[in-house]
């Protein structure tokens, strides 16, 4: 077979310099993200300016040009080399407008942002108020963007907060308790559903299904009664009460020992795995050739292994619900 040899991509728009910055929390493979920005742009002659701490350091003019170079051993690395911050002063107009301004000084001709929701109304704002071309790419553990099938940041999430469950049955199974384990996914259950069915659980709390807790006290009851050393149950952060009000309610409700673990913030951090590295990869490039092909106030996502570009407002506007057929499952493999 003989192999491809990489061409130049089409620049109907013109495209001479883009920046790139990561927002919001940070999600492992936004590194990857980074790398196919800045890789790609010089494979296409273009040069890349980095953002450093987000939407709060383009208000203050912290951009600096960045190379291949400057790529080396990042596409393993967690978190994010351009760091990342939460700005108020973005909230503001006259915020936007030093933003805008400083990416006209520095010769930006668009703007790159991965993040998530919050981030992605951010670049929407200064699109519509200034008229710089902006890209979303999307970057957030809890996968709960429309317009993508999944998120960067979310296959390594899984697999932390996995990990965890797999070790905490351990120790529950040795002991006869109840573990209750809460993972991130504030207004989204894919994280606590993927490690639902991947663990084991008994049982599964989501944001998107009001389940009564007195049915997740007869399922326990019952793995007791079928001889079951412990019990697993999955709450994801966003369900009222936590992980804390699920575990107080079985053990009121059953008088069996329960414990409860919040993961919290070590799901957001690590090695990305392979499946992230390569969504970022993909969807970094795709970012590029959106500004080049005069593409703005989209969202690059991969849906059925194809590139798709979501207009942002979407990204937020319509609702991402959880795998039905899969949550159908975790109820069946319970028993």
């Amino acid at each position: 077979m003989t192999e491809p040899t990489p061409t130049r991509h089409p620049n109907p728009a013109g495209i001479q310099r883009v920046a790139v910055l990561t927002s919001g929390g940070d999600a492992p493979g936004m590194n990857a993200a980074i790398r196919a920005v800045v890789r790609t742009a010089a494979f296409e002659g273009l040069e890349v300016m980095g953002v450093r701490r987000g939407f709060s350091g383009l208000h203050r003019g912290e951009l600096k040009l960045i190379g291949p170079r400057d790529m080396a051993n990042t596409i393993q690395r967690g978190g994010t080399i351009l760091l990342t911050a939460r700005s108020a002063t973005w909230r503001t107009p006259e915020g936007r407008a030093r933003g805008a301004q400083h990416l006209r000084d520095n010769g930006v001709d668009g703007l790159i942002v991965i993040g998530g929701d919050g981030s992605f109304h951010g670049a929407d704002l200064l699109q519509k108020e200034h008229g710089i071309p902006v890209i979303g790419v999307p970057g957030t553990i809890d996968n709960d963007l429309y317009g993508t099938d999944h998120t960067i940041g979310y296959f390594t999430a899984v697999e932390t907060a996995l990990d965890a469950v797999d070790k905490l049955r351990d120790t529950g199974a040795s002991h006869e308790r109840i573990f209750v384990i809460e993972v991130m996914g504030r207004h989204a259950g894919h994280i606590a559903l993927d490690v639902a069915v991947a663990g084991g659980a008994e049982e599964v709390f989501i944001p998107e299904d009001d389940k009564p807790i007195e049915d997740v006290i007869e399922i326990v009851k019952d793995s007791v009664e079928k001889g079951k050393m412990g019990s697993i149950v999955i709450v994801a952060e966003g369900v009222p009460g936590g992980a804390q009000g699920v575990g107080d309610a079985i053990q009121a409700g059953t008088g069996l020992e329960t414990r409860v673990s919040i993961l919290g913030h070590i799901q957001r951090g690590g090695t990305p795995v392979s499946s992230d590295r390569i969504l970022a990869s993909r969807l970094g490039e795709a970012a590029v050739y959106a500004l080049m092909d005069g593409v703005s106030g989209v969202m690059v996502g991969r849906h059925g292994g194809d590139i798709i570009h979501t207009p942002l407002h979407e990204t937020w506007e319509k609702r991402k619900d959880v795998n039905r057929d899969l949550y159908r499952c975790a109820k069946k493999l319970s028993v």
